[in-house]
């Protein structure tokens, strides 16, 4: 026997606001027959091919430390550092700029809640350095 993921919970103080935000940042989309709606304590997005599910929970306390869980983000296409100024201009910041002057590496950002999370080269990119 084993188990699988059902779905990455995300503790917020505005499940709306934050699952809006971060369904434009990967693209994914909300249920058609259980759409999130403002004042909505529990909402979810998933992967177009519904492989993975973000859930956001509202919690009455902000965020107080370092996440102990992250997730990693490639972008699909393109460059890491072209992927960089869409997340800024989306309402990213930047926690931790990890690049290495060979390329490598890695940028640890935050969501509006302060969530982090970090931006990974594309496999197109990590391939071409092989």
């Amino acid at each position: 026997m084993s188990c699988f993921v059902s779905h990455t919970s995300v503790d917020c103080t505005d499940a709306y606001g934050l699952s809006r935000w971060w369904e434009g940042v990967l693209d994914y989309t909300e249920d058609a027959d259980d759409p999130n709606e403002p004042g909505d304590e529990e909402c979810a997005i998933a992967s177009r091919d519904g492989g993975h599910r973000l859930l956001f929970l509202e919690v009455p306390d902000a965020k107080q430390a370092k996440n102990r869980l992250h997730l990693d983000l490639r972008p699909r296409e393109g460059s890491r550092d072209a992927e960089l100024p869409r997340l800024l201009a989306h309402g990213a910041t930047v926690v931790d700029d990890r690049r290495r002057p060979d390329g490598t590496g890695w940028v640890v950002l935050a969501d509006p809640e302060g969530n982090e999370f970090c931006l990974l080269r594309s496999e197109a990119e990590v391939a071409a350095t092989r």
